[in-house]
């Protein structure tokens, strides 16, 4: 893979090229990525979506929104630091072709702030109940009118893959979607393959899939103008990353280790002098004793911490990206950057410790069985409705259900697999908020 390829301005439908020297530096394109996104409906819905606690109304408790800015922020400073090293290591990218070190930073940040884009409600246990929905429930029906690839989309249903086609899907009128620079794209794609087959190998790029199968044909014309490696064979499709997946993937990781952590603390599911423990070891050469002992309160003392823990992560992270680049090009790191972070054994803990008083605490849990039947009960009622109107049996109740979609939603789809990704797409999208109002409405007109 070359640098100069990966970087790619292209947008979709775009008929010439986009040249980095002719770009205006006060509205760089890669920047318009970021900002087309924060502009969006679907990003905007996440500030009432799930992070670790479901429908919690706390307010130091993050949202999917609160933690995909923290991402975005952490993954522009990798960025950067990282660009900073190519610019430097390869000095023609910037006097042939006028790459800087900070529009590494923009795809990076466009990248992480759309990196939940595509997550149902209530968290990933929203990613399984839909999923379960048709491998158990009575979606079951349907398999025998999909191929396998397309049954494997839906029983699998992959919040990564959802989000390519809301960043990329278009709809009459609306063309490409938020039309996204292929090199933003790319770095999006943490899992460049289909969901078939299933976890072919231990490389890191396989271990889900990041596009439906009604989007292949846009996602290997990206992976095709990018230049990434293909890594598959026959019929299957399936590519190497784009190295700034990478960068994405380790400003999520820091994020999710560290500030899961210190929701989990201030809400009191973690023990602070326990929780002290795990993140002095991320700061020792760091910290400065004087300032933290002048901290007279636990939020403060926590968030010194989690600044300082942060900041050796990215440090960290952008040293193993720098050592590996070469081995990252030519598609031969299967690993994330944080699998040979010399702070792996502290994350391992702290994850570990997450999954134990956090994850698998009664309110998440409680919260997320909530969750999977609010999902189960509103997939069953709108793809009933959907394709009852299709084949012309629809009834009353249908008629009124489909007047709940919102007006983008309210089109016809030909297949029976468009139109159940169709609803599911519309219900991924969902607020946690909306997801319970529309459940009300069903259940009580039900009753």
């Amino acid at each position: 893979m070359k640098w100069e390829q990966l970087l790619s301005l292209k947008r979709q439908g775009d008929k010439g090229k986009r040249l980095r020297v002719e770009q205006d530096d006060t509205r760089l394109g890669f920047e318009v990525d970021y900002d087309r996104i924060i502009f969006s409906a679907a990003f905007r819905s996440l500030q009432d979506k799930t992070q670790v606690i479901p429908l919690s109304k706390t307010d130091f408790v993050h949202t999917r929104l609160t933690h995909s800015l923290e991402v975005s922020v952490v993954g522009r400073s990798i960025g950067r630091l990282v660009g900073k090293k190519i610019i430097e290591k390869y000095p023609h990218l910037k006097e042939v072709h006028g790459f800087q070190m900070n529009d590494f930073g923009a795809i990076v940040a466009a990248a992480c702030l759309a990196h939940d884009i595509g997550n149902p409600p209530f968290g990933h246990s929203g990613e399984k109940a839909i999923g379960e929905y048709f491998k158990n429930g009575k979606g079951q029906k349907f398999k025998s009118q999909l191929t396998a690839k397309q049954w494997q989309d839906l029983i699998d249903f992959e919040g990564n893959a959802n989000g390519f086609s809301v960043l990329t899907g278009s709809r009459p009128g609306n063309e490409g979607g938020l039309r996204i620079s292929y090199a933003t794209l790319g770095a999006f794609m943490k899992y460049p393959k289909e969901s078939l087959p299933k976890k072919p190998t231990k490389n890191i790029a396989d271990k889900k899939y990041g596009f439906f199968q009604q989007d292949k044909d846009f996602f290997t014309e990206v992976a095709s103008e990018l230049g990434l490696i293909s890594n598959k064979s026959g019929d299957d499709i399936g590519f190497e990353r784009h190295p700034l997946a990478y960068l994405v993937e380790a400003a999520d990781d820091i994020c999710y280790t560290i500030i899961d952590f210190e929701d989990g603390i201030n809400l009191g599911l973690v023990d602070e002098d326990y929780a002290l423990e795990f993140l002095v070891k991320l700061v020792k050469n760091t910290i400065d004793t004087a300032k933290y002992n002048s901290l007279t309160t636990k939020e403060d003392r926590i968030s010194y911490l989690r600044a300082l823990a942060i900041g050796s992560l990215i440090n960290d992270a952008v040293a193993v990206f720098v050592a590996n680049e070469e081995a990252i090009l030519n598609g031969q790191f299967p690993f994330a950057l944080s699998d040979k972070s010399s702070y792996k054994a502290q994350m391992d803990d702290i994850i570990q410790l997450s999954v134990k008083k956090i994850y698998k605490s009664r309110e998440v849990i409680e919260k997320e069985i909530t969750g999977y039947t609010i999902l189960n009960n509103l997939l069953d009622n709108f793809i009933t409705a959907y394709n009852n109107k299709h084949e012309g049996i629809e009834t009353n109740y249908d008629k009124l259900l489909l007047e709940l979609l919102p007006e983008k939603y309210r089109i016809d789809k030909e297949t029976v697999y468009e139109r159940l990704l169709h609803i599911c797409h519309f219900i991924s999208l969902l607020t946690d908020g909306n997801a319970v109002l529309y459940n009300k409405i069903i259940s009580s007109n039900n009753s």
